[in-house]
Protein backbone atom coordinates (compact mmCIF):
# COMPACT_ATOMS: atom_id res chain seq x y z
CA UNK A 1 0.00 0.00 0.00
CA UNK A 2 1.80 3.37 -1.15
CA UNK A 3 0.92 6.42 -2.96
CA UNK A 4 1.83 6.63 -6.41
CA UNK A 5 1.82 10.53 -6.46
CA UNK A 6 -0.20 13.39 -5.19
CA UNK A 7 -0.63 17.47 -6.30
CA UNK A 8 -1.78 20.47 -4.21
CA UNK A 9 -4.52 22.57 -5.35
CA UNK A 10 -4.62 26.28 -4.39
CA UNK A 11 -4.09 27.03 -1.10
CA UNK A 12 -7.14 28.91 1.09
CA UNK A 13 -6.74 31.08 4.21
CA UNK A 14 -9.28 32.97 6.17
CA UNK A 15 -8.60 35.97 8.79
CA UNK A 16 -11.47 37.57 10.88
CA UNK A 17 -11.16 40.91 12.39
CA UNK A 18 -10.15 39.89 16.11
CA UNK A 19 -9.36 36.61 15.33
CA UNK A 20 -6.20 34.88 14.22
CA UNK A 21 -5.46 33.85 10.78
CA UNK A 22 -6.50 30.30 9.71
CA UNK A 23 -5.12 28.69 6.72
CA UNK A 24 -6.34 25.38 4.74
CA UNK A 25 -4.14 23.29 2.15
CA UNK A 26 -5.89 20.32 0.25
CA UNK A 27 -4.08 17.89 -1.84
CA UNK A 28 -5.32 15.28 -4.15
CA UNK A 29 -3.26 11.72 -3.56
CA UNK A 30 -3.07 9.22 -6.35
CA UNK A 31 -2.80 4.97 -4.72
CA UNK A 32 -0.96 2.59 -6.19
CA UNK A 33 -3.58 0.43 -3.73
CA UNK A 34 -7.31 1.11 -3.15
CA UNK A 35 -6.72 0.07 0.26
CA UNK A 36 -3.92 2.46 1.18
CA UNK A 37 -4.42 3.80 5.06
CA UNK A 38 -5.11 7.20 6.32
CA UNK A 39 -1.86 7.57 7.88
CA UNK A 40 0.57 6.73 4.43
CA UNK A 41 -1.54 9.52 2.80
CA UNK A 42 -0.70 11.98 5.72
CA UNK A 43 3.03 10.75 5.91
CA UNK A 44 3.53 11.16 2.34
CA UNK A 45 2.26 14.66 1.98
CA UNK A 46 3.96 15.84 5.42
CA UNK A 47 1.50 17.52 6.66
CA UNK A 48 1.66 16.09 10.38
CA UNK A 49 0.15 17.40 13.58
CA UNK A 50 2.59 20.38 14.59
CA UNK A 51 4.20 20.97 10.96
CA UNK A 52 4.44 24.55 10.12
CA UNK A 53 2.94 26.20 7.13
CA UNK A 54 5.16 26.30 4.11
CA UNK A 55 4.36 30.18 3.79
CA UNK A 56 3.92 31.29 7.39
CA UNK A 57 5.64 29.36 9.73
CA UNK A 58 3.96 30.88 12.70
CA UNK A 59 0.59 29.00 11.55
CA UNK A 60 1.61 25.05 12.49
CA UNK A 61 -0.90 22.22 11.61
CA UNK A 62 -3.66 21.09 14.07
CA UNK A 63 -6.05 19.26 12.27
CA UNK A 64 -5.66 16.49 9.28
CA UNK A 65 -8.61 15.46 7.09
CA UNK A 66 -8.74 12.22 4.96
CA UNK A 67 -11.02 11.32 2.52
CA UNK A 68 -11.44 8.31 0.52
CA UNK A 69 -13.23 7.97 -2.77
CA UNK A 70 -12.56 11.36 -4.08
CA UNK A 71 -14.91 12.05 -6.69
CA UNK A 72 -15.89 8.20 -6.55
CA UNK A 73 -12.91 7.33 -7.68
CA UNK A 74 -11.15 5.03 -4.94
CA UNK A 75 -7.43 5.10 -6.22
CA UNK A 76 -8.09 9.09 -5.18
CA UNK A 77 -8.25 10.47 -1.49
CA UNK A 78 -8.36 13.99 -1.00
CA UNK A 79 -6.40 15.26 2.14
CA UNK A 80 -7.47 18.68 3.93
CA UNK A 81 -4.49 19.91 5.86
CA UNK A 82 -5.88 23.27 8.65
CA UNK A 83 -3.40 26.00 10.34
CA UNK A 84 -3.65 28.23 13.27
CA UNK A 85 -1.57 30.53 15.11
CA UNK A 86 -1.33 28.38 18.38
CA UNK A 87 -2.54 30.46 21.74
CA UNK A 88 0.27 30.81 24.09
CA UNK A 89 -0.78 27.83 26.31
CA UNK A 90 -0.14 25.59 22.81
CA UNK A 91 2.88 26.88 21.61
CA UNK A 92 5.30 24.53 23.60
CA UNK A 93 2.32 21.73 23.30
CA UNK A 94 4.24 18.42 22.79
CA UNK A 95 2.59 15.77 20.69
CA UNK A 96 3.28 13.07 23.15
CA UNK A 97 0.27 13.72 26.16
CA UNK A 98 2.60 13.28 28.76
CA UNK A 99 5.66 15.25 27.66
CA UNK A 100 2.84 18.31 27.62
CA UNK A 101 3.04 20.90 30.42
CA UNK A 102 0.40 20.72 33.43
CA UNK A 103 -2.54 22.53 33.65
CA UNK A 104 -3.42 24.85 36.64
CA UNK A 105 -6.53 26.03 37.93
CA UNK A 106 -7.55 28.26 41.17
CA UNK A 107 -10.77 28.70 42.45
CA UNK A 108 -11.42 30.40 45.57
CA UNK A 109 -14.78 29.67 47.98
CA UNK A 110 -15.76 30.21 51.54
CA UNK A 111 -15.60 27.31 53.89
CA UNK A 112 -16.68 26.90 57.77
CA UNK A 113 -13.92 26.47 60.66
CA UNK A 114 -14.58 27.03 64.36
CA UNK A 115 -14.99 30.64 65.44
CA UNK A 116 -12.53 31.24 68.28
CA UNK A 117 -11.22 35.13 67.53
CA UNK A 118 -13.57 37.91 66.64
CA UNK A 119 -12.22 41.68 65.70
CA UNK A 120 -12.49 44.73 68.07
CA UNK A 121 -11.83 47.76 65.42
CA UNK A 122 -8.41 46.25 64.52
CA UNK A 123 -7.57 44.08 67.10
CA UNK A 124 -8.27 40.03 67.32
CA UNK A 125 -9.64 39.15 70.39
CA UNK A 126 -10.61 35.45 71.58
CA UNK A 127 -14.55 35.01 70.60
CA UNK A 128 -15.54 34.64 74.68
CA UNK A 129 -18.20 35.09 77.01
CA UNK A 130 -17.85 37.94 79.60
CA UNK A 131 -16.67 34.67 81.92
CA UNK A 132 -14.35 34.21 79.58
CA UNK A 133 -15.86 30.68 78.29
CA UNK A 134 -15.72 29.91 74.73
CA UNK A 135 -18.93 29.52 73.17
CA UNK A 136 -19.17 25.64 71.99
CA UNK A 137 -20.35 25.24 68.31
CA UNK A 138 -19.57 28.51 66.24
CA UNK A 139 -18.72 28.95 63.31
CA UNK A 140 -16.97 31.50 60.74
CA UNK A 141 -16.67 31.45 57.25
CA UNK A 142 -12.95 32.08 55.65
CA UNK A 143 -11.40 31.79 52.27
CA UNK A 144 -10.15 28.64 50.93
CA UNK A 145 -8.92 28.09 47.67
CA UNK A 146 -8.90 25.27 45.93
CA UNK A 147 -6.19 24.27 43.13
CA UNK A 148 -6.99 21.64 40.53
CA UNK A 149 -3.64 20.10 38.49
CA UNK A 150 -4.22 18.37 35.27
CA UNK A 151 -1.14 16.52 34.16
CA UNK A 152 -0.72 13.54 31.23
CA UNK A 153 1.70 10.80 32.89
CA UNK A 154 2.54 7.05 30.99
CA UNK A 155 1.00 5.40 33.78
CA UNK A 156 -0.89 6.28 37.16
CA UNK A 157 1.02 7.11 39.69
CA UNK A 158 -0.99 4.68 42.64
CA UNK A 159 2.11 5.21 44.94
CA UNK A 160 2.29 8.28 45.04
CA UNK A 161 -1.38 8.92 45.46
CA UNK A 162 -1.59 7.20 48.23
CA UNK A 163 1.61 8.11 49.85
CA UNK A 164 0.70 12.00 49.39
CA UNK A 165 -3.25 12.22 50.32
CA UNK A 166 -3.89 14.36 53.48
CA UNK A 167 -0.61 15.62 53.70
CA UNK A 168 0.66 19.24 53.96
CA UNK A 169 2.93 21.58 53.14
CA UNK A 170 6.38 21.73 55.09
CA UNK A 171 6.71 24.89 53.91
CA UNK A 172 5.59 28.57 52.22
CA UNK A 173 3.42 27.01 49.12
CA UNK A 174 1.60 28.96 46.88
CA UNK A 175 1.54 32.16 48.83
CA UNK A 176 0.13 30.07 51.78
CA UNK A 177 2.66 29.35 54.76
CA UNK A 178 3.53 26.22 56.28
CA UNK A 179 0.55 23.69 56.88
CA UNK A 180 -1.76 25.60 54.41
CA UNK A 181 -1.90 23.59 51.84
CA UNK A 182 -3.53 19.98 52.30
CA UNK A 183 -3.81 17.50 49.51
CA UNK A 184 -7.08 16.55 49.13
CA UNK A 185 -7.06 13.51 46.39
CA UNK A 186 -5.46 12.29 42.90
CA UNK A 187 -7.31 10.71 40.57
CA UNK A 188 -7.01 9.27 37.07
CA UNK A 189 -8.47 8.09 33.68
CA UNK A 190 -7.20 6.58 30.56
CA UNK A 191 -6.94 8.41 27.18
CA UNK A 192 -6.35 7.50 23.88
CA UNK A 193 -4.79 9.76 21.02
CA UNK A 194 -4.04 9.18 17.55
CA UNK A 195 -0.56 11.11 16.73
CA UNK A 196 0.48 10.89 13.53
CA UNK A 197 -1.33 8.00 12.58
CA UNK A 198 -0.10 6.27 15.66
CA UNK A 199 -2.54 5.33 18.86
CA UNK A 200 -0.67 6.53 21.84
CA UNK A 201 -2.62 5.70 25.14
CA UNK A 202 -1.99 7.33 28.85
CA UNK A 203 -3.37 8.73 31.57
CA UNK A 204 -4.95 12.14 32.32
CA UNK A 205 -4.75 12.59 36.62
CA UNK A 206 -6.38 15.22 38.45
CA UNK A 207 -4.40 16.50 41.55
CA UNK A 208 -6.74 18.47 44.46
CA UNK A 209 -5.25 20.35 46.69
CA UNK A 210 -7.18 22.90 49.36
CA UNK A 211 -5.68 25.90 50.69
CA UNK A 212 -6.84 27.65 53.77
CA UNK A 213 -5.81 30.67 55.43
CA UNK A 214 -5.88 29.20 59.23
CA UNK A 215 -3.92 26.57 58.03
CA UNK A 216 -5.01 22.54 58.43
CA UNK A 217 -3.72 22.29 61.84
CA UNK A 218 -6.62 21.75 65.01
CA UNK A 219 -7.00 24.97 67.38
CA UNK A 220 -8.39 23.64 70.64
CA UNK A 221 -9.13 25.62 74.16
CA UNK A 222 -6.72 24.16 76.36
CA UNK A 223 -9.75 23.56 78.94
CA UNK A 224 -10.66 20.60 80.56
CA UNK A 225 -11.46 18.84 83.70
CA UNK A 226 -8.03 17.99 85.02
CA UNK A 227 -4.64 19.56 85.64
CA UNK A 228 -1.23 18.77 86.64
CA UNK A 229 0.01 20.28 89.74
CA UNK A 230 3.79 19.61 90.35
CA UNK A 231 3.55 16.41 88.07
CA UNK A 232 0.35 14.79 89.53
CA UNK A 233 -2.88 15.07 87.62
CA UNK A 234 -5.96 16.28 89.69
CA UNK A 235 -9.70 16.82 90.13
CA UNK A 236 -9.86 20.16 89.02
CA UNK A 237 -12.38 21.71 91.67
CA UNK A 238 -14.45 24.60 92.25
CA UNK A 239 -15.68 26.10 95.81
CA UNK A 240 -18.98 24.53 96.89
CA UNK A 241 -22.13 26.51 98.91
CA UNK A 242 -20.48 25.50 101.85
CA UNK A 243 -17.36 26.61 101.03
CA UNK A 244 -15.79 23.17 100.27
CA UNK A 245 -13.56 22.39 97.46
CA UNK A 246 -15.85 20.10 94.98
CA UNK A 247 -15.64 18.66 91.79
CA UNK A 248 -15.96 21.04 88.93
CA UNK A 249 -19.02 20.54 86.58
CA UNK A 250 -17.38 22.77 83.76
CA UNK A 251 -13.85 21.93 82.24
CA UNK A 252 -11.18 24.76 83.51
CA UNK A 253 -8.93 26.76 81.30
CA UNK A 254 -5.53 25.85 81.28
CA UNK A 255 -2.37 27.28 80.33
CA UNK A 256 -1.01 24.84 77.49
CA UNK A 257 1.39 22.93 79.81
CA UNK A 258 -1.38 21.06 82.10
CA UNK A 259 -1.84 23.51 85.17
CA UNK A 260 -4.70 26.15 85.98
CA UNK A 261 -4.38 29.35 84.54
CA UNK A 262 -4.42 31.39 87.05
CA UNK A 263 -7.12 33.76 87.89
CA UNK A 264 -9.39 34.59 84.94
CA UNK A 265 -7.14 34.38 82.06
CA UNK A 266 -8.56 32.81 79.22
CA UNK A 267 -7.12 29.38 78.12
CA UNK A 268 -4.28 28.33 75.83
CA UNK A 269 -5.25 27.58 72.22
CA UNK A 270 -3.61 24.55 71.52
CA UNK A 271 -1.99 23.78 67.49
CA UNK A 272 -2.46 20.51 66.79
CA UNK A 273 -1.27 19.21 63.44
CA UNK A 274 -2.49 16.19 62.55
CA UNK A 275 -1.03 15.91 58.73
CA UNK A 276 2.10 14.44 57.39
CA UNK A 277 4.32 17.46 56.20
CA UNK A 278 5.68 16.90 52.63
CA UNK A 279 7.75 19.20 50.14
CA UNK A 280 4.63 19.95 47.73
CA UNK A 281 7.16 21.69 44.80
CA UNK A 282 8.54 18.35 44.60
CA UNK A 283 5.35 16.36 43.92
CA UNK A 284 3.61 19.40 42.08
CA UNK A 285 5.97 21.94 40.91
CA UNK A 286 4.28 25.33 40.35
CA UNK A 287 2.44 27.06 37.94
CA UNK A 288 3.81 29.01 34.92
CA UNK A 289 4.52 32.83 35.95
Amino acid sequence: MSVHSWRELPRTATHLIGASPEFERRFIATLNDPNTNAGTVIATIGCTHGSSHPEYPFATCYEVEVNEAFEDNRYWHEAIARYKVPAASERDIALLPWLRPDVWKFQTQGVAVPALYYYDGSTQKPLTNSAGDYFEGLSVDEAQQKVTIQSNRQNFPSALAAAVTNCVNDGNYLGFAQDGVKVQGISGEQAVESVNGQEVRYWKITSELLCRQSGWSLLLPDVGFNYIDGGVKKRADVEGPDGEQVASANPIALNGSGGKQAGATLPAILTRRVYKRISMSQYFGTPPS
